[in-house]
C-alpha cells in the first residue's frame, strides 16, 4: 500500500491506494487557523503533526489494513507558508500561511522585473521570501535563533525523516529560486536579506527524503524505515492526481481557492505577469494562476443568503438564464488575481436592479469565477500554451451546473476528474516513485482515473459569454481606476 498525505488549510487528509492507484482507505483530521488585522492569517505547525496519526489511523481502519502494509508515503500540502524553526526543528513562530498578506512592503525590496525574469513568478506578499523578511524585520530576536525557514510540507518532512529538504516546484514559489540555475538565487537572497544556509536543500519531489525515523513513526503511527518522498505543494499534487501529466489540458482545481494552469515543455515566462511558471515533474513546467476565492465564494454566498447548502444554491442558479440577466460578479473577495494581480481591488456585484433576485446573485458568482478562468485561458494561448480541454477537479467539480458554465464560457469540453481528492492521490504517486513501484511520475498516467464524465460546450452560448467577458473586463478597468495604486 502507498500513502498520500495532504497538509491542507482546513484538514490533513490521508489516502491509501494500492499499486494500481486504486483507493483503499481515506481519513482526515480537521485543522483551524487564526486571522487578525492587517492581513494576519496563521496556523500552528504542531497542529499538522498532531493531525497525522488520527488521519492515517482512520484511513487504515476504512481500508481494513495494518500499518505494516504501507510501503512508502508522499506529502502534498499548502504552499507559500513560512515556518521558522530552531536547530531541532522546533517551530519558533506560527506559520504565516498562504493567506497572510502582512509582508506587502517587504515584497517590494526586490524589483518585480527581477523576480519575474529569474523566478518566473509575480512579486507578491503571499510568497515565502516576503514573509521571511517580515519575520526578520518584526521579530529580530527570532532571526538569530532560526536555523531553517520551512514551507509546511518541508517542515513535516523534517519531523518524519530528519531531512531538511524542499522540492524544486515548491522552491520555485518562494521568490528565491532561479529557474535558470535550478537553485537558490544569491542576488534574490541578498535582496531580501536571507542567509542561504537557512534555506532547505533542493531535490526532486519524488526523491526519497529519507526513511521514516522513530520520531516519525511515533507521529504517524506507522512502522519506522519506510520511504518518505520529498513531497511538494498541493498545486502540483493536485495536477498529478487529476492526471495532468503531459501538455494539452488546462487544469481547473476548484477548492476554497481556484488554481488554473497547464503544463508546457519549455520554461516560458509571462511578461504580462498574470501567470506564474513553476518547475514540475519529468521536465515539464506548470504555468498557472494560483487563483481567487472560488469554492470559498460559494461558501460565503451560502452563508450570506442563509441557504441550506450547495444543492439549493445550484437549483436556484439553474433557474436563471446564461448571462444572469446582465448581473456580473467580479471574483476578488481576497483581492484580484485576474485579469491582473491587484490586492487593492475587491469583489463586487454590478448591474443589479429591482427585478433581480438571489438566484441572479448565485449564477453571477458561478459565472464570474468562470470568466476569471477564461482570463487564464486567453493568456495561456498568448504564451503559446495549447489546450484542447479542461480538467475540472476539487470540490467544485461536483456541481454539474458549474461544469457546464465553465464549458460554455471557455467553449471547451470539460472532463470532470474522477478522483475526489486529487492532492493526496498525487502525493501517493510520489510515494510510488519513491518506493520504486513507478520509474517516473509520468508513468502513473494510465493508472489514474482522470475523468468520470465529459461536459460539452453549448456552441450557441458563445456570443452570450463573449459579451459577458467583455463587460467583466470593462468592469475591472473601472474598479482598477477607483482602487488605491497597487505600487
Amino acid at each position: 500500500m502507498l500513502l498520500g498525505l495532504d497538509i491542507g488549510t482546513q484538514s490533513v487528509k490521508a489516502l491509501l491506494v494500492d499499486e494500481r492507484l486504486e483507493t483503499r482507505g481515506i481519513g482526515n483530521a480537521p485543522l483551524t487557523f487564526t486571522a487578525g488585522a492587517d492581513g494576519k492569517v496563521e496556523q500552528r505547525p504542531q497542529d499538522w503533526l498532531d493531525a497525522l496519526k488520527p488521519a492515517i489511523a482512520e484511513a487504515l481502519r476504512s481500508a481494513g489494513l495494518r500499518k505494516d502494509n504501507i510501503l512508502s508515503l508522499g506529502i502534498g500540502g499548502q504552499l507559500d507558508g513560512c515556518v521558522p524553526v530552531d536547530g531541532n526543528g522546533v517551530p519558533l513562530h506560527s506559520c504565516l500561511t498562504w493567506m497572510d498578506r502582512r509582508a506587502t512592503k517587504e515584497a517590494e525590496r526586490v524589483s518585480k522585473i527581477m523576480i519575474r525574469e529569474r523566478c518566473g513568478i509575480v512579486r507578491d506578499a503571499s510568497h515565502m521570501a516576503a514573509k521571511i523578511a517580515w519575520l526578520q524585520g518584526h521579530l529580530p530576536d527570532l532571526t538569530w535563533r532560526t536555523a531553517v525557514y520551512h514551507q509546511p510540507v518541508s517542515f513535516v518532512v523534517q519531523h518524519l525523516t530528519g531531512a531538511i529538504v524542499m522540492d524544486r516546484a515548491l522552491a520555485s514559489t518562494t521568490m528565491l529560486y532561479d529557474l535558470g540555475t535550478q537553485g537558490w538565487s544569491e542576488p534574490l537572497l541578498a535582496g531580501f536579506g536571507i542567509e542561504a544556509a537557512k534555506m532547505p536543500a533542493i531535490a526532486g519531489m519524488a526523491d526519497v527524503a529519507g526513511p521514516l525515523t522513530d520520531k516519525g513513526a511515533a507521529l504517524t503511527g506507522l512502522s519506522p524505515g519506510l520511504a518518505v518522498a520529498v513531497g511538494t505543494g498541493d498545486d502540483f499534487t493536485n495536477a498529478i492526481g487529476a492526471g495532468l501529466l503531459s501538455p494539452g489540458a488546462m487544469l481547473c482545481q476548484v477548492g476554497t481557492g481556484e488554481v488554473v494552469g497547464a503544463l508546457h515543455p519549455t520554461c516560458s515566462i509571462d511578461d504580462k505577469a498574470l501567470l506564474e511558471t513553476h518547475e514540475f515533474a519529468d521536465g515539464h513546467y506548470f504555468i498557472e494562476n494560483p487563483g481567487w476565492l472560488s469554492g470559498g465564494a460559494i461558501a460565503w454566498l451560502v452563508k450570506l443568503l442563509r441557504l441550506s447548502g450547495t444543492d439549493e444554491l445550484n437549483q436556484m442558479a439553474a433557474r436563471i438564464p446564461p448571462g444572469s440577466d446582465g448581473v456580473l460578479f467580479f471574483p476578488a473577495l481576497t483581492g484580484a488575481m485576474a485579469p491582473e494581480w491587484n490586492a487593492n481591488i475587491h469583489a463586487c456585484f454590478h448591474n443589479l436592479s429591482a427585478n433581480h433576485g438571489a438566484g441572479h446573485l448565485i449564477r453571477a458568482v458561478l459565472e464570474g469565477t468562470a470568466l476569471a478562468m477564461r482570463d487564464v485561458q486567453i493568456r495561456l494561448a498568448g504564451m503559446g500554451v495549447t489546450v484542447d480541454r479542461i480538467v475540472l477537479a476539487g470540490g467544485g467539480a461536483a456541481s454539474e451546473l458549474w461544469a457546464q458554465i465553465r464549458a460554455d464560457v471557455a467553449q471547451l469540453p470539460v472532463d470532470v476528474c474522477g478522483a475526489k481528492d486529487a492532492s493526496p492521490l498525487g502525493a501517493a504517486v510520489l510515494a510510488a516513485v519513491a518506493a520504486g513501484k513507478l520509474k517516473t511520475i509520468s508513468e502513473a498516467a494510465p493508472l489514474l482515473n482522470t475523468a468520470n464524465r465529459r461536459v460539452s460546450p453549448d456552441l450557441r452560448l458563445k456570443p452570450v459569454y463573449d459579451e459577458a467577458h467583455a463587460r467583466y473586463r470593462n468592469l475591472f478597468s473601472h474598479l482598477k481606476a477607483m482602487a488605491p495604486s497597487a505600487d
